[in-house]
């Protein structure tokens, strides 16, 4: 065998390893979500179809803040792609305090192909990507979760299909959540549209990538205004986790803000409600919604599972 035929035959055995990190959903673009979503749909109607592009590869997840969907479906998405996660939580391992988060990220890429962490500050998996070689995931951060926003697409596409021209509206804080689903449901060709209160609005960045990507954006204070004809109308928790210090000024700033029946009913007929969990029945959502007909909140959290699997595989380069 020549020394080519030697190095050709060692990278065809070497076992897939992913080529990129991801912090924001604008790492994926237009055509990388498009393929995602693609993939998820596939992959969900066709689960003995899915490669195992992660066997032999071990992948951490490091949690500073609480998790229940987003820990849950990244330890299921990575055991289906045949890898094996390490599970990380802030009381074991202290990232920031007991711990420098460099000092940490540089021991477990001795140890693992991938490191996804769930932080507070998302200059933190900046750092980590400067820093490793191995590629980082963004299971959350002050600023965008992205995975979220695939499982929100995935859903619209299932219940919506073709998203092109479609309304979303989006009731409540510009959050880390209503970015990544703005930017999201501007690739997919929808209508945002967003209601919150001064102060509180999508930021200025997250403006600018919609309208990029040639999304029709409305920001507005009124709710009844971005709910009218909306296909589906998203909320989240008014006091998220980092928030508590001003959870008494943001309740009574959003109470305006809660979707109910006399809000959904501004929307088009056959309009979905989603939310990204958990919930404050009766602060941002009101039981009649969440647990109405209208609600596909637990389909979307389903979904955490197949886009965050279609992910992992697909910056594996192996598809879902």
């Amino acid at each position: 065998m020549t020394a080519q035929q030697l190095r050709s035959a060692q990278t065809r055995t070497q076992p897939a390893t992913l080529a990129r990190s991801l912090l924001t959903i604008s790492d994926l673009g237009p055509i990388g979500a498009q393929r995602v979503v693609d993939n998820a749909l596939d992959a969900k109607q066709h689960p003995w179809s899915v490669a195992r592009v992660l066997t032999g590869q071990t992948v951490a997840g490091v949690f500073e803040k609480p998790s229940l969907r987003t820990r849950v479906s990244f330890e299921a998405a990575v055991v289906a792609l045949g890898g094996h996660p390490i599970v990380l939580s802030n009381e074991q391992v202290g990232p920031g305090s007991r711990e420098d988060w460099l000092d940490l990220g540089r021991t477990l890429a001795a140890y693992c192909s991938v490191i996804a962490a769930r932080v507070h500050d998302h200059g933190v998996l900046e750092q980590l990507t400067a820093t490793l070689k191995v590629p980082i995931v963004n299971l959350l951060s002050d600023r965008e979760h992205p995975c979220q926003a695939l499982a929100d697409i995935l859903t619209l596409r299932e219940w919506l299909g073709p998203l092109k021209g479609r309304k979303l509206a989006y009731v409540g804080d510009g959050n880390n959540v209503a970015v990544s689903l703005a930017v999201v449901a501007a690739y997919f060709g929808m209508d945002v549209a967003i209601a919150s209160p001064a102060g509180y609005a999508l930021p200025s960045a997250a403006v600018e990538q919609v309208r990029l990507h040639g999304g029709r954006l409305l920001l507005t204070e009124d709710p009844a205004a971005a709910v009218h004809g909306a296909d589906a109308v998203y909320t989240d928790v008014w006091v998220s986790m980092g928030d508590e210090a001003e959870a008494d000024q943001r309740l009574e700033v959003f109470d305006p803000y809660r979707v109910d029946g006399s809000l959904m009913a501004q929307a088009a007929p056959g309009a979905v409600f989603m939310h990204c969990l958990p919930a404050h029945r009766g602060q941002e959502v009101a039981d009649e919604v969440i647990d109405g007909q209208q609600s596909v909140v637990w389909q979307q959290a389903e979904n955490r599972l197949h886009a965050t699997r279609a992910l992992l595989a697909d910056l594996c380069g192996g598809g879902a």
